[in-house]
């Protein structure tokens, strides 16, 4: 009964999308793709090598269009038209690798495109069709307005059927699936294999997001889709129509989220912020950012957490000035950062400590779950580590213990704690003392893995 009265609200709230589905239907478009493949040159283990079957089988295979010669393979997908002179948005994966793209239109007639650029990051692609009449288009929508709950419509190509037209509510917002730009709307709408690229409308006929990717553990639609938000989609078409490729900001650190440990450890008020873990040569350096800073503002928006802030930076002007506010040691510190370009920028190697190690005779100590030795000339060679190397490794640790579950294993090098280097078993007992001292349950261990940094913070023991 309450089944039923459910569906009596939602029908009477929206009684048709004919309308919308009218008005839009000329500017959503199929995407045929042709790639050439490589022929085979043989059997290719349907069959032994020198079997007398194998002529019988390569005939088989020529007769069919799958001998040695090079061979068309096919794909579909959707898109839509955002302006007049023929500029058509889909999905990265739809045309990749493509030799030839048509694109066919809702009033049955095709047209050839050119890939003006890709984005694999976001799977955003830009083409360009050339036409003797304007072409009907859509405009972009704000998906930041889009609320849980709101109708949509998806229309696409699915399973090749041609124009489809499927209905449903944003079931979420926000969603990341696995890249570092995601900011994906969830849907109950049909979308199936087919759909990627196509719209995803609000109620006004606006673009909210592009049809993207589903899941499913059959490959039919189960009423869990994504489309990627239109606010980011429209900052790479912006970008892909000027430049032909992307231009984002690059601020060039290491970050990690602030956990609430890490921020008792800190002694900061609340776990917000993204925390520094390394600084390679690169704008964050040279406007003195330090690992340890904790980044709360960039170029005036508080900064929540990782996510949000590399969205931040990379939804920034390459080359522009920007504030960036950082926590260090208990105070805010306000840096002027002028962004590089993430494209260009270098995969960084951290630099090395400088000074010399002075040799010290083997010893060991059990702290905090954890068996550490410091780096002898032995330790650095088994870890194959730099001469100049400093830090205390890891030498076992106990699987019952906070840093287990945290992460901690045998050949971590702790370099910091308390944000103050260590390089002997009496510096970390140091720091573990002036932490208890501060009146502060946990501290911070700066932890590198093959030259990886990241930041764990672990409880300190009353007795120790």
């Amino acid at each position: 009964m309450i089944l039923i009265v459910a569906q009596s609200l939602m029908a009477q709230s929206q009684e048709s999308f004919a309308d919308l589905a009218q008005k839009i239907s000329p500017s959503v478009v199929n995407i045929t793709t042709s790639t050439t493949v490589a022929g085979r040159t043989g059997p290719q283990g349907i069959v032994p090598e020198g079997s007398p079957f194998e002529d019988f089988f390569r005939e088989f295979q020529d007769r069919n269009g799958q001998g040695d010669r090079p061979r068309r393979s096919s794909a579909l997908g959707s898109g839509f038209v955002i302006s007049e002179d023929g500029f058509i948005v889909t999905n990265n994966h739809v045309i990749e690798g493509a030799d030839e793209v048509m694109v066919e239109f809702f009033e049955g007639f095709d047209l050839p495109a050119t890939i003006v650029g890709t984005d694999p990051n976001t799977d955003i692609a830009l083409l360009k069709v050339e036409s003797d009449e304007p072409l009907k288009f859509v405009n972009f929508g704000d998906s930041d307005t889009a609320r849980v709950g709101d109708w949509v419509m998806a229309m696409g190509n699915p399973l090749g059927q041609g124009f489809s037209v499927s209905a449903g509510i944003v079931s979420a917002r926000n969603r990341a699936l696995s890249g570092t730009y995601d900011d994906y709307i969830q849907t109950d709408a049909a979308i199936n294999r087919g759909n990627s690229g196509g719209p995803l409308f609000n109620m006004n006929g606006d673009v909210i997001g592009v049809n993207t990717a589903i899941l499913s553990p059959n490959g039919g639609s189960i009423g869990i889709g994504f489309s990627m938000a239109s606010n980011v989609v429209t900052r790479v078409v912006d970008q892909l129509k000027e430049f032909g490729e992307t231009r984002r900001g690059w601020l060039g650190v290491r970050i990690q989220d602030v956990t609430e440990d890490v921020a008792e450890a800190l002694g900061l008020a609340s776990a917000k912020g993204a925390l520094v873990s390394d600084v390679p040569e690169g704008p964050a350096m040279e406007a003195g950012m330090q690992a340890g800073d904790v980044i709360v503002s960039f170029d005036g928006r508080e900064v929540e957490d990782t996510r949000g802030l590399v969205r931040q930076v990379g939804n920034t002007t390459v080359g522009k000035a920007v504030r960036v506010v950082v926590n260090r040691d208990g105070a805010t510190q306000t840096l002027l950062v002028t962004l590089g370009r993430r494209e260009e920028a270098e995969t960084a190697v951290p630099a090395s400590q400088p000074g010399p190690m002075e040799e010290e005779a083997p010893q060991s100590m059990d702290l905090m779950g954890l068996t550490l030795s410091p780096l002898s000339g032995e330790i650095r060679e088994q870890l194959e580590l730099p001469d100049t190397a400093k830090g205390l490794a890891v030498m076992d640790v106990d699987e019952t213990s906070e840093a287990f579950e945290k992460g901690l294993r045998a050949g971590d090098v702790i370099t910091e704690a308390g944000q103050a280097q260590v390089a002997a078993l009496g510096d970390l007992e140091d720091r573990i003392a002036e932490a208890r001292d501060a009146g502060r349950k946990s501290i911070l261990l700066l932890v590198r893995r093959a030259g990886d940094p990241r930041f764990v913070a672990l409880t300190i023991a009353e007795d120790q």
